[in-house]
């Protein structure tokens, strides 16, 4: 295991020592990291899923941004805007950066803000640049929008467009923690509020992870090498969403509607060389697939109306893909 991905699993236990009892979501966090990708978090508040985005930004010391979407916030309150000053009696306008222009951009509670403000985040996201005026500026090499929403079902909640969905490499379920975990979570907060957090997650034990070493781990992924195998498994997965009526012996053609787009496909294939590098191995196998695939695929297609109304999740769809899609 190289310097690069020895620092990489060192920052998944770093962060789960202040996240306790979400090893999944820290995972997720890092794969995201290392694939280039966004990740949106979605669970009931407490979950910790700010926690998870603050802690991971304070552990990679970089620029951190949070944006905290309200219904009233504006766009220009997530990009920023051009600002008139008066230079030696000159007028002028001056871009002034908004909290997007960070390495790490946590946006919270995404889905309480009206359309027009989450569609701000969509050049971010696609292209890496945020355009105001005539003049396009560029965003950090290392940048990485993690969002947090709760269920739809909630009130002041607006489901995301599907376009800025599909824009999320990954969406990962946040759920409560179990019995010990909840009980762990109760002597680390007591322990931050005696001071003896600090030593925990702040003091000498903490290791920063330097950039150049997420960099430097983007740079080995395209050497991990998939199989023609593991890549016809990878878009047989996917077809299915769009094409269930080839597997008569499922539910699938009755529950999705309309399946996912092509970045389905990329996400996957990414995500898995990712998973696969992580644990130390040069090559993908295909339960690097089926591990990442309802992180992946369980925001990419919209559900039938049957599904909706029988309250068929995504997730229960992506086990029926991972049930009747076969391998090779």
């Amino acid at each position: 295991m190289n310097q690069a991905q020895q620092a990489m699993n060192q920052l998944i236990e770093q962060t789960e020592k202040s996240v306790i009892g979400q090893r999944h979501v820290v995972e997720a966090l890092v794969i995201g990291l290392l694939a280039n990708g966004h990740i949106l978090l979605e669970g009931l508040p407490g979950t910790a899923k700010t926690r998870s985005v603050k802690s991971l930004a304070t552990l990679l010391n970089t620029e951190f941004g949070r944006i905290q979407f309200t219904p009233d916030l504006l766009p220009s309150d997530v990009t920023g805007t051009e600002i008139y000053q008066d230079l030696d009696g000159k007028p002028q306008l001056h871009f002034q950066p908004g909290p997007i222009f960070n390495s790490i951009v946590l946006a919270d509670e995404v889905n309480r803000a009206p359309a027009k403000v989450q569609a701000a985040l969509l050049e971010a996201m696609a292209e890496g640049t945020i355009t105001v005026g005539d003049t396009t500026h560029h965003l950090p090499e290392l940048f990485m929008v993690l969002a947090t929403q709760n269920p739809v079902e909630q009130e002041g909640t607006y489901p995301l467009p599907e376009a800025q969905m599909d824009r999320f490499m990954m969406k990962v379920t946040v759920e409560y923690p179990e019995d010990d975990a909840e009980l762990d979570i109760i002597r680390l907060v007591r322990g931050e509020e005696l001071g003896a957090g600090e030593s925990r997650t702040e003091g000498q034990t903490q290791t920063y992870i330097e950039t150049e070493l997420v960099l430097d781990a983007r740079r080995q992924l395209p050497n991990v090498t998939v199989s023609d195998l593991v890549e016809r498994y990878i878009v047989a997965l996917v077809m299915a969403t769009r094409k269930p009526e080839r597997y008569p012996d499922s539910s699938l053609s009755t529950w999705i509607e309309v399946g996912s787009s092509p970045r389905a496909s990329i996400a996957l294939d990414k995500c898995a060389r990712a998973y696969a590098w992580l644990q130390g191995r040069d090559h993908v196998l295909p339960d690097d697939v089926r591990a990442m695939a309802p992180m992946v695929l369980g925001h990419r297609f919209t559900l039938s109306y049957d599904a909706l109304a029988d309250g068929i999740s995504h997730l229960r769809i992506v086990e029926e893909l991972l049930d009747h899609v076969e391998i090779g």
